[in-house]
């Protein structure tokens, strides 16, 4: 649970930019007092407010990196209903908590301490090991901060850490719950098993009609037709809007002219660079180069790695620096160049691959210039619509109307359930975000105006409800073939669970797994290779590994299949105990065990610091604020 907060403490940076969501589920029945108090404040933990702009903010940030990190848009819709909205202000509550136990327990940090923290931060050192001035630059404006509120943030954050640390730091495992643990993991056990052929190794009698209504009075709840809603759909993408988009060859060309670079591929080098720490060290090293040292053992002489060395195959804008830039794309394949004192560093280059650039014409990439400018012109004539259809909406005019007026696209469905089948099982809306259209239209109802809901890839949806149609119990003559099928199906799981218990039976009385295998319509008896409680050995479901490892050696017993249409039969012929665990496994253990107790402290001590400071969240302000109020 708070697992990221644990991560988010050795990675500055990287906390800020991702936004570690700390405490997902911690706060909320915890102490909580919903109350109204005023607009501004979504929460409060003991004096401390958490104000709506904060928290709209914090929502944003997270929701653009989830959608840099799935390289597709989400909709906000879309991140509620994940619980986004709720994980935010559960993070936002927990760190305002821990901020104040740390003004509490008078712990400040001096400017002189801030700026030795960045200097050291990983993420702001250049190519030589060192602060980098241009690097810190650049992920602040990536973040849309200033310097100022950058620092501000920092020492917050370090704040937090100084207190979070000290429950991390004092974490310590045994070596008995290090033993136990890899005795648990390491564990291997060898099984024979058969399974069952359900459709040959039992006769299922044909049910009567007595037992047909009596599976039918059993399972009511499987025959009952799901609740459908009418509904009046208007829709606006940008997608169906870019067709309509008229572009002429003018204004293709100039986009080209204009943007050229961007569907061109630049000449990219693999470039290797050694950092040194003075210009007498690298003259030194390239001497050993002429004289016939490799490349990677002078690397080594001067403290750095295979990885430390090759930059990857890069563009010249890659390389922040200029003029080791200039001089890395003027080299030869293979040529190591003279010394270069850079802006960070002091370095040698080798380019060891050389990709040439490939230029792109307009004929090659007419259609893609074409289609760029009429989806810019489409999002462009988007909102606009936007406002027209709203007007019309507020005049009170029906969806219907309102797209014809303004030749749109209108969808009128008849029936659509919950998860976009009508009542024959086809396709309801035929719309790429028919699931979220669906869902805000089955918490709405007749005659209630709806917010319209933002379509992922671009665009928007209006949608009426103009009735519902609740779910029903289907009469027994409409639905008797199924309810037969149901009645064949529960029958034929009985016999085999009651053959599979015989079998065990006999097993345990000595019978061997050939004879039993012969009965049960196995095609053989298979024998697993030795596997540990975390791996699935072909034929066994995991309900069948977890009971083998319940077992003693020679002990028989059954688990259902993986589908479960049938049941396995299965003898522990072997145990092998764990070896004593070696010094990585020991570490991996350790670290298991570390990060668990960690979760479980920083989750009892938020909890305890919002029962002592008291959390208080405005459902009305936090309602509104996150549009849960429009729903």
């Amino acid at each position: 649970m708070l697992d990221a907060l644990r991560r988010g403490s050795t990675g500055w940076v990287a906390k800020i930019l991702f936004a570690l969501l700390v405490v997902s589920f911690a706060i909320w029945g915890v102490a909580d007092v919903f109350t109204g108090y005023g607009r501004g404040s979504v929460a409060t933990v003991g004096n401390q407010e958490i104000r709506a702009e904060d928290y709209q903010r914090a929502f944003q940030n997270e929701l653009n990196i989830i959608k840099r990190q799935s390289g597709r848009n989400i909709s906000t819709e879309e991140a509620r209903a994940a619980g986004l909205d709720n994980r935010v202000l559960a993070q936002l509550i927990a760190w305002a908590a821990v901020e104040q136990h740390a003004s509490e327990l008078g712990l400040a940090l001096s400017d002189a301490a801030i700026v030795d923290a960045l200097k050291n931060d990983a993420a702001f050192q250049g190519p030589d090991g060192k602060f980098s001035r241009l690097a810190f630059e650049n992920i602040i404006n990536q973040m849309g901060m200033s310097e100022r509120g950058f620092i501000a943030l920092r020492r917050r954050d370090e704040l937090r850490s100084q207190v979070t640390s000290a429950l991390i730091d004092s974490v310590a495992v045994s070596d008995a719950e290090i033993d136990l643990i890899n005795s648990w993991q390491q564990e291997k056990r060898v099984a024979e098993h058969f399974t069952i052929d359900a459709d040959t190794a039992v006769t299922v009698p044909e049910p009567d009609e007595a037992k047909l209504k009596e599976t039918y009075e059993q399972n009511k709840s499987q025959f009952t037709s799901p609740e459908y809603r009418k509904l009046a759909i208007l829709a606006v993408s940008v997608d169906g809007l870019k067709n309509k988009m008229e572009v002429s060859e003018d204004e293709i060309k100039q986009s080209y002219e204009d943007t050229k670079n961007t569907y061109n591929t630049p000449e990219k080098r693999r470039v290797q660079q050694i950092a040194f720490k003075d210009k007498a060290a690298a003259e030194a090293a390239k001497k050993e180069l002429a004289s016939g040292k490799s490349f990677g053992d002078v690397a080594k002489e001067a403290g750095a790695q295979d990885a430390d060395i090759d930059l990857g195959l890069i563009a010249k804008s890659d390389l922040i620096d200029p003029k080791i830039a200039d001089v890395a794309f003027s080299l030869k394949k293979d040529e190591v160049s003279d010394v270069v004192e850079g802006r960070f560093a002091t370095v040698l280059l080798r380019v060891t691959d050389i990709r040439e650039p490939v230029n792109r014409t307009l004929d090659d990439v007419k259609d893609q210039v074409r289609d760029k400018l009429a989806r810019e012109k489409a999002s462009t004539q988007l909102q606009s619509l936007l406002d027209q259809v709203e007007e019309n909406r507020n005049l009170g005019k029906p969806l219907k109307e309102i797209a014809e007026e303004m030749k749109l696209e209108y969808l009128d469905i008849p029936a659509a359930d919950r998860f976009n089948k009508t009542p024959d099982d086809k396709l309801a809306i035929a719309l790429p975000d028919a699931s979220a259209i669906l869902q805000a239209a089955f918490q709405s109802g007749v005659g209630l105006e709806n917010e319209p809901v933002e379509l992922r890839e671009g665009g928007y949806a209006w949608f009426d409800v103009l009735g519902v149609t609740e779910k029903k119990q289907k009469p027994f003559e409409a639905v008797k073939e199924e309810v037969k099928k149901l009645a064949i199906t529960n029958e034929r799981a009985r016999l085999v669970s009651e053959l599979a218990d015989k079998l065990v039976e006999r097993a345990k009385k000595g019978e061997s797994m050939e004879t039993l295998a012969k009965e049960a319509k196995a095609a053989k008896v298979d024998t697993t290779p030795p596997f540990n409680r975390t791996t699935e050995p072909h034929g066994m479901s995991k309900a069948a590994i977890a009971k083998v490892f319940s077992l003693d050696k020679g002990e028989v017993s059954s688990a259902p299949t993986t589908n479960n249409k049938s049941r396995t039969i299965f003898k522990v012929t072997e145990i092998t105990p764990a070896p004593a665990p070696s010094k990585d496994v020991r570490a991996d253990i350790v670290k298991q065990l570390k990060d668990a107790i960690t979760d479980e402290l920083l989750s009892q001590y938020v909890i305890a610091l919002q029962d002592k400071l008291g959390t208080k969240i405005n459902e009305t302000e936090y309602r509104r604020v996150t549009g849960a109020e429009t729903q």
